[in-house]
């Protein structure tokens, strides 16, 4: 298998940049269920997993806008982990609210997950180099940033 030989700047981009974009998401993906698959959770379910033991006590609200997730996607992911006692929902500061928080079980299950996903962050690493990677992730986070600077009612739809 041959290397695509990286773009000069002064090149225009060729090809739909989401379908590239769902192409390296999709693989990168592989790999990192592949590894994590082991610990009994899903990327998605660990990355949930995370964001409530590092936040909680949390709000749902605080934790949609953290992950950047609508409330319903929230609501939906959530469920298979209260169902495997992983995190609960408990009241929150008054009758209206609630706080979802990490079970003692649901903080041993995202050690042993944490475990799976510096294998799966290591062998990525490894495979595209650290150099790569860490461009990679600057070059996402302006585009985040830049996209986030869109004005409203700027999408496709």
């Amino acid at each position: 298998m041959t290397r695509p030989t990286p773009a000069s700047a002064d090149t225009a981009p060729r090809g739909c940049t989401n379908f590239k974009l769902r192409q390296l998401t999709r693989e990168v993906t592989r790999r990192y269920d592949a590894e994590v698959a082991c610990s009994g959770l899903k990327t998605t379910q660990y990355s949930l997993l995370s964001h409530v033991v590092a936040l909680g006590p949390v709000r749902p609200s605080d934790l949609a806008a953290a992950m950047h997730l609508e409330p319903s996607t929230l609501t939906r992911n959530l469920q298979p982990l209260v169902a495997a006692g992983l995190v609960e929902q408990g009241p929150g500061d008054n009758a209206r609210s609630r706080l979802i928080t990490a079970t003692p079980e649901g903080r041993a299950k995202r050690t042993e997950a944490q475990r799976a996903w510096k294998v799966a962050q290591t062998g990525l690493n490894q495979t595209l180099g650290a150099g790569r990677v860490a461009r990679l992730h600057t070059l996402i986070d302006e585009c985040l940033a830049l996209l986030g600077e869109a004005p409203e009612g700027s999408s496709d739809d």
